[in-house]
């Protein structure tokens, strides 16, 4: 499965009612530690597609998201588990922290 774009349109189909748990990334093209961030999630993505799903919100494409969830800085990592938001994380993490973010 590949990342999906999250938008206020889609959110509760892609994010609520995901039959996995589910990492949010709120991200932007201009941020440097994203784009590592990014990296980090395609290497999940890859290997544990099956396990978890990973969504992206585009923060300058979708302010409403960013607001609702309290981002204040980027890259934020929120996790999802049956519709409810059960995990948080601001900056860059490795690969192990994302993974530990999950419960994983």
């Amino acid at each position: 499965m590949a990342e999906v774009n999250v938008s206020e349109k889609n959110f509760d189909t892609e994010v609520l009612q995901a039959d996995l748990p589910v990492l949010l990334d709120f991200w932007a093209t201009w941020c440097g530690p994203c784009k590592m961030m990014g990296m980090v999630l395609g290497e999940i993505d890859a290997t544990m597609s099956d396990k978890v799903k990973i969504c992206k919100v585009n923060v300058d494409e979708e302010p409403e998201l960013a607001q609702r969830f309290g981002v204040m800085s980027i890259p934020t990592l929120v996790v999802f588990r049956d519709g409810k938001q059960v995990n948080t994380s601001i900056g860059f993490k490795s690969k192990e922290d994302v993974l530990a973010l999950l419960g994983m």
